[in-house]
This record gives C-alpha cells, sequence and structure tokens, in this order.
C-alpha cells in the first residue's frame, strides 16, 4: 500500500499535532518569493540551525536543574533549617521526576508531536522554579524539584529525537551534539550565577529558559517524519521544505521518507515475541547499552566527589573550582560537536570511553598510593595533584564522545515503529542508573576510594569492548538507511 493510500485509508484515526503552529512555513518553493529574497531564510543550514537554537533551551534548562543544587546547598539548609539528609532528598527527587518523565516522554512526542511534548515539558519546569523560589519550607522545594525533573524526562528524550529527525545527514551529529552541550552550558550557568546571586534569585532565573522556548515552538516546524508517521503528507512536505531551504529539491528525501513509513503501518503493534527479531532487539540494545554504560562509568560519582579532590589537592575554592570544570565540559562537548560528523561516532566513543578508563585508573591509583604515604611528605602532594589531572581528564573525554553521543546515536538508530516505546525505556534506563549512581557514590566512596574508581574504570573498559563489537558507525547515513540495515 502506498503512502497516500494509507493516509486516506486512515484519515479517521490521524492524530493531529497538540502545536499545530509554524504555518507560515506552508509554502511551495514557487510561493517562497512571498518571504523576501533574504539569503538566511533559503539556506538549509540555517533553518535548522535555528530550529535547533530553540529547542536547545530545553536542554539548557536540564543542565541548569542539574547545576541547581551544588551552590546553593549551605544557603538552602541555612534559610529553611533543613538537614543534610533532607537536602539530599531535594537533590535527588529531580531524578525520580525524571524517571516519571521519561517512562511518559515516548507516548507524550508520538501522541501530540515533538513540539506539543516540549510545551508540556516547559509549563512544569516554570512552575517548579516558582515552588522552590517561594518554598518556605521543605515541602515547597520537594514539589518543586519533582515537577522540574518531570518536564526534564520529557525533555532528555524529545530534544535528541527531533533533532535527529529534522537534521539532513550530514550535519546530525553535529546537532545532536548541541543537546549535551547546552546541558553542559546549563550546569555551568548554575555554576557561575550561584557564585553572585542567593538561591531564590536564582530559581528565578532558571525560570528563562522555558520562557523563551515556549514562544519560541510556534515559529519552528513539526519533525517531518512525524508528520509523514501521522499521515499528514501536506505538511509534511511543508515542513521539510523549510528546513532544506525554498530553493532545495526535496523530492528524493519527501521519496525516501514516504517508503520508510509506507513499510511500517503505524497502526501496527509489535508483539513481544517480535522483539526477538535482530532488527529490533539490536538497535534497542546498542541505545539502551550505551545510555547505560553512560552512567555506569561513574561521571556523576566523579563530579560528586570533585570538590573533595580539589580540597585535597590544595585548593582553597571548590567553587571556583567547580564553574572551573563546568567551562571544560563545555568547551570539550563543543569540540565533539565540530568533530562528531568529521571523525565519525564510532572512534570519538572509542577514544572517549579509553581515555574515561585511563583517567579512573590515575585517579584510583593515586588514592590506593596515598594511604601508604605520610600526608607531610612532598609524594602526597603530588599524588594529590594527580588525582585532579584525573577527574579533569575524565570529565574531558567523557566530554568527548560518551556525554552527547549516546543521545545522538540513541534517536539515530531506534526503528520508527518502536521508537516512542524504545526511547522511553532507553531514556528511563539512563535516569534510574543516574539516581543509583548518584545515591551509592558516597557510600562506596566511604568504603574505598581507590576501589570506587576502579570500579568505574572496569566499565568503562567494558564500554570500550561494547563499542567496538556493537556500535554501528552512522556518520552520513539517512535515518531511513540506518534503520533498514538491521533487517
Amino acid at each position: 500500500m502506498s503512502f497516500r493510500d494509507d493516509s486516506e485509508d486512515g484519515r479517521g484515526d490521524i492524530r493531529k499535532p497538540f502545536l499545530h503552529t509554524g504555518s507560515w512555513y506552508r509554502m511551495s518553493s514557487r510561493q517562497s518569493s512571498m518571504m523576501g529574497s533574504s539569503q538566511a531564510i533559503r539556506d538549509n543550514s540555517i533553518s535548522v540551525v535555528a530550529c535547533v537554537l530553540i529547542v536547545a533551551l530545553g536542554p539548557i534548562q536540564f543542565g541548569f536543574t542539574s547545576g541547581y543544587s551544588s551552590p546553593t546547598q549551605a544557603s538552602i539548609m541555612a534559610d529553611l533549617g533543613l538537614t543534610v539528609s533532607e537536602f539530599s532528598l531535594f537533590g535527588s527527587l529531580s531524578n525520580v521526576g525524571a524517571m516519571v518523565g521519561a517512562i511518559a516522554s515516548g507516548q507524550i512526542a508520538e501522541y501530540i508531536g515533538r513540539k506539543g511534548s516540549l510545551m508540556i515539558a516547559a509549563i512544569p519546569n516554570i512552575i517548579g522554579w516558582l515552588a522552590i523560589s517561594f518554598a518556605k519550607d521543605s515541602s515547597f522545594l520537594y514539589m518543586g524539584r519533582l515537577l522540574e525533573g518531570f518536564g526534564v524526562g520529557i525533555i532528555s528524550y524529545t530534544v535528541p529525537v527531533y533533532i535527529a529527525e529534522i537534521a539532513p545527514q550530514n550535519l546530525r551529529g553535529a546537532l545532536g551534539s548541541v543537546n549535551q552541550l547546552s546541558v553542559t552550558i546549563g550546569i555551568m550557568l548554575a555554576y557561575l550565577l550561584g557564585l553572585f546571586v542567593e538561591w531564590r534569585i536564582l530559581a528565578v532565573l532558571g525560570i528563562l529558559p522555558c520562557t523563551i522556548l515556549i514562544p519560541g515552538l510556534f515559529f519552528i516546524p513539526e519533525s517531518p517524519r512525524w508528520l509523514a508517521k501521522m499521515g499528514m503528507t501536506e505538511d509534511f512536505e511543508s515542513s521539510l521544505q523549510v528546513l532544506r531551504g525554498f530553493d532545495t529539491d526535496i523530492s528524493v528525501e519527501v521519496h525516501e521518507i514516504k517508503r520508510a513509513v509506507a513499510s511500517t503501518s503505524r497502526r501496527t503493534t509489535i508483539r513481544f515475541a517480535e522483539l526477538k527479531r535482530k532488527r529490533y532487539w539490536f538497535p534497542l540494545m546498542v541505545g539502551i547499552g550505551l545510555l547505560v554504560l553512560q552512567q555506569l562509568s561513574g561521571i556523576n560519582g566523579v563530579l560528586f566527589y570533585s570538590s573533595n579532590i580539589f580540597a585535597a589537592a590544595g585548593i582553597k575554592s571548590s567553587n571556583v573550582a567547580t564553574v572551573g570544570v563546568g567551562a571544560i565540559q563545555v568547551i570539550a562537548t563543543g569540540v565533539t560537536t565540530w568533530l562528531v560528523d568529521r571523525t565519525g561516532r564510532r572512534l570519538l566513543l572509542i577514544v572517549s570511553t579509553s581515555g574515561m578508563t585511563i583517567s579512573l585508573l590515575i585517579v584510583a591509583v593515586s588514592f590506593f598510593v596515598k594511604g601508604f604515604v605520610p600526608e607531610d611528605s612532598s609524594l602526597y602532594s603530588i599524588l594529590g595533584i594527580l588525582s585532579v589531572v584525573g577527574v579533569v581528564a575524565m570529565v574531558v573525554t567523557f566530554s568527548l564522545g560518551m556525554g552527547a553521543i549516546p543521545w545522538v546515536i540513541m534517536s539515530e538508530i531506534l526503528p520508527v515503529n518502536i521508537k516512542s516505546l524504545a526511547g522511553s525505556v532507553a531514556t528511563l534506563a539512563n535516569w534510574l542508573i543516574s539516581f543509583l549512581v548518584t545515591m551509592t557514590a558516597n557510600l562506596l566512596l566511604d568504603w574505598s576510594t581507590g576501589g570506587t574508581f576502579i570500579i568505574y574504570s572496569v566499565v568503562s573498559a567494558f564500554a570500550v569492548v561494547f563499542v567496538s563489537m556493537w556500535v554501528p558507525e552512522t556518520k552520513g547515513r539517512t535515518l531511513e538507511e540506518i534503520q533498514s540495515s538491521f533487517r
């Protein structure tokens, strides 16, 4: 059955996008003169980049939420009389909310569209920040943190999927990496602004990304692949035309997307037994595996303990040092954005996981040896500096590959007919492991600092093997080519 026939037969069942906006772009290339002669709107990369920059406000919100608790701990505990355990609960509740958001994210993005799901995510984020800024006791703090986490859980799935679905194949890796780059920018902004403003004002500033995102969503097209899957042919072609430029011939890409959609009926229910077929289990294994290994490598544990390591090395201001680590993350992730479509995903992942393994070993050995060295010796100081070098190297190498690329690959390889469910499962797995690593890091570090970093190092070494054996190279291939290769 052709794409058009399928659309017409299922017309009564077609779901309309929740945020059916951006109608200004509904024009053919013959009508594009109505937009004026501006070269910017005709340049395909400019159109896509503008869309990516708007949705990137979501990951900035994600990063700001993650970074908020670090610079505000002392002042919130003092103002509201919280204990350490109560504040720890406040910090971890964003992960709980994100797990709930992750469960819902795939179905929300599938049912009301990518833009609609981002609108849904923005609203609880704004309410959550307001609850925190006006909090008089812990209950409002906890409610605000849960709401933020729920929004972040939806954002963490929807943004990489939207970017992958709108980007041309030669820019998909770089634009997909903007997701993680924006997260690191959000973290750094929270760290940096936390040095100068008190915690209630910082919470008010946290509202800004989503308050800009909401109106921005009205000026960008919906994902053409989602529109195609929903049978909205005219909107699908119009969306793709504005993303590629009004003077661009999109007939080949339109045909590929129609063929891919026609071969996979959107009404087909996948039975559990069918997941045994390689076209399903292999991309599921790769997508979920990468996102789980990203967290099991211990990045949150490393960042959690970085202040103690800096203090052990004689660095007086741990907050300033933390801002420095945040800046290093941004720079390294920016380098990934530049490299990913030049070197490919697999090579960067192998370099990243190998570097993480070596860096974590350096930190582990430093702590093991320090246990046998007098504290007043020069070797003890050298080992402290070496542990700082190891932590910084871990952050840099993580940001070069494992920070951004697992999200890019997840959004590229999942088959269209299981993407909503499989993407939700992969995102949930990532948040669940992040929660477990964050909660167990302190217990493990109390047990043995060197032993903890050895565990993280072993996981990173396994990640090298996992990438080398199973992760496919997706550079320079359309989403339809990638997903059909698993059949």
